[in-house]
């Protein structure tokens, strides 16, 4: 078997696979290869070759090569759902390509305000054919191995039961006569309760995504050793079969000739299937996500600041107020951050929103902060003998959103009744008007008044004695996450850092994580088989990193007993972080990243994660049999 050596075909950070946010990816599920954060928005063939896949949305093209090398380059995770706004592809399915060319170009910020990820894995599809592969740039190079480039698809465990012979060959005879894609699709027809129980269905580069009716009808284990499957799990509410780039083409196309046109509008019947509680937690996921990253900033500042003062760095009064500024702009200007979102999610003009959070925070209004220290009184109105006191809301959340929420229905309500022609000027102001009377006088009083409540309530419960709370919320957050409706518990965090300046949650949470990938390290510790280990490693490493989907749904929830030792040494870890007392400056990020925000209580930070880490390793070992 030969190495290979290939050039990034596109300039940027490259990364291990299994660092990428995808568990189809980063399992290697797909092929070895590499995850390229790019720093600009061009796609070069890496070698002579012929254009073998582009989607019609763009986002992802594979390449043959003259001597035989097969690749993806898949622009960003879940991007296939821009439907191509983003992308523009200077060559066409079934061009000839020289090395160097440039074939296609794509806007990486227009991707990131879209709330998408712009990690592109390169993938090596037919990586089973090298001995040795390595992808380089200008200033790095990294081996992309994948098992040996063993193909998973092919792996059998030495721990599985020997298969049923007779059903095998009725299984035989039954798709003797179809190609090898009408065979998959007919198998996976099968096992997802036929064709009845599709509701909506479609793909991406690598994977056939389904909404279904009835998930009870599905069975994993019959569709995973269907010969051309690669893995399969749920996420998104989306039953998602790996099969490949280009077969999954072919596959779909079988499906939709045997099932009919369904509406492939998957996002929307997602979103149908959710309950209630998913619906609310989806939505405040999607205002709460895009503005995380500056707080996440803006805490790693007040940890880089906390550590160099706790040891003995002195700083002069303009030092520290550019401090300052760093750590408490974004805090200071929440509700304009969290109307923005607001506005941009339900579809109304995000610069209204803006505007309307900062009105929010004007400073012609008692400072929030200055109030709660007992130094400035509220301004009070009366209306109808009723006094109402008109405050700042510096650092508040509840009345920024439902405010944003109001001003987007208020504006889409005005362009249906304002003619056009005056439209561009009454309509904001009318908006504006009418929310910023709303605000001040009624959503800000009443939402605040209910905010407190709230925030109270949650911070008596996580401070309970003996670390009760802590005991619960680290047993059961990996729970929350399986079930989708963890984002509510972005407003919670951020409650928490603008009103105390610390999170104590993330402290708890992280211990919860940590435990999760302890738990899968001991599912690989106790397996026979090293072709399973060295992939159920690779889903591990990002859980260490703070992302736990790949383990959960790749390994742990597969087998049960070592998600459950999980959901117990984060139990045991947030009890531990409750008891410390500890807190982080910042949110977004746990593990390993997070001790970006803990650099002044470091050892208890590391103690937590021991916990949470030994625990879940030790109860798996115990419990979990491979056999089983």
């Amino acid at each position: 078997m030969q190495n290979l050596k290939l050039t990034s075909p596109i300039q940027g950070k490259l990364i291990p696979l299994n660092e990428v946010k995808d568990p189809a990816f980063a399992s290697g599920a797909m092929g070895a290869g590499v995850g390229i954060i790019p720093s600009e928005g061009k796609v070069f063939a890496p070698f002579d070759a012929k254009v073998e896949v582009l989607f019609e949305t763009k986002h992802a093209i594979g390449l043959t090569g003259v001597n035989g090398e097969a690749i993806l380059i898949h622009i960003g995770i879940d991007t296939v759902n821009l439907n191509g706004a983003p992308f523009n592809n200077l060559v066409n399915q079934g061009d000839t390509v020289k090395k160097g060319d440039l074939l296609l170009t794509f806007d990486i910020e227009a991707i990131k305000k879209a709330g998408y990820d712009v990690t592109t894995p390169f993938l090596i599809t037919n990586a089973y054919d090298y001995n040795e592969i390595i992808i380089e740039n200008d200033a790095q190079s990294l081996i992309a191995q994948a098992d040996k480039q063993t193909k998973i698809a092919e792996e059998k465990s030495d721990e599985t039961s020997a298969p049923d012979t007779a059903n095998n060959e009725e299984a035989n005879d039954k798709y003797a006569n179809l190609s090898k894609e009408e065979c998959v699709a007919a198998e996976i027809l099968d096992n997802i309760g036929g064709k009845d129980n599709i509701r909506s269905v479609e793909h991406c580069a690598t994977r056939l995504r389904l909404i279904l009716n009835d998930k009870t009808k599905i069975n994993e284990k019959a569709i995973e050793n269907i010969d051309g499957v690669k893995g399969q799990f749920f996420a998104a509410a989306q039953y998602q079969i790996i099969l490949g780039t280009g077969f999954v083409n072919k596959v779909y196309d079988v499906v939709i000739k045997q099932t009919g046109n369904f509406n492939s509008n998957n996002k929307a019947e997602a979103y149908a299937q959710m309950s209630m509680s998913q619906k609310i937690s989806r939505t405040l996921g999607d205002i709460f996500v895009p503005i995380i990253p500056v707080l996440v900033a803006t805490g790693l500042f007040m940890g880089i600041r906390g550590t160099l003062m706790s040891l003995g760095f002195e700083f002069s009064d303009n030092f520290l107020m550019i401090s300052q500024i760093l750590t408490d702009t974004a805090f200071a200007f929440l509700p304009a951050l969290v109307t923005w979102s607001a506005m941009k999610k339900f579809g109304g003009t995000p610069v209204i929103g803006i505007v309307l959070g900062l009105m929010l925070v004007a400073p012609q209004l008692p400072n929030a902060y200055a109030i709660a220290a007992g130094t400035v009184d509220p301004l009070y109105f009366n209306i109808l003998g009723i006094n109402i006191p008109v405050v700042g809301y510096q650092g508040s959340v509840l009345p920024a959103l439902i405010l944003g929420i109001v001003a987007s229905k208020l504006q889409a309500y005005l362009k249906k009744i304002i003619p056009d022609v005056i439209d561009l000027i009454v309509t904001p102001f009318l908006t504006l008007f009418i929310c910023m009377i709303l605000g001040l006088l009624i959503i800000g009083p009443i939402m605040h008044t209910i905010e407190l409540f709230i925030f109270d309530a949650v911070k008596t419960f996580l401070e309970m004695p003996f670390g009760i709370g802590g005991f619960v919320v680290g047993g059961l957050h990996q729970v929350i996450v399986v079930s989708g409706i963890h984002h509510v518990f972005n407003a919670l965090e951020i409650e928490l850092l603008s009103s105390t300046g610390k999170d104590m949650f993330n402290a708890i949470i992280t211990g919860a994580i940590v435990a999760q990938g302890g738990a899968a390290l001991a599912v690989a510790f106790r397996t026979k088989n090293k072709k399973k280990r060295t992939m159920y490693i690779s889903s591990i490493i990002p859980a260490f990193l703070g992302i736990t989907e790949p383990v959960i749904f790749g390994i742990n929830l597969r087998f049960m007993k070592p998600f459950i030792c999980g959901l117990v040494g984060g139990a045991c870890a947030g009890a531990t972080a409750s008891l410390l007392k500890l807190a982080g400056t910042g949110m977004g990020i746990t593990v390993i990243p997070g001790t970006l925000l803990y650099m002044d209580r470091l050892p208890a930070y590391l103690l937590v994660n021991f916990i949470g880490l030994v625990v879940a390793f030790i109860l798996t070992v115990v419990c979990f049999k491979p056999e089983e």
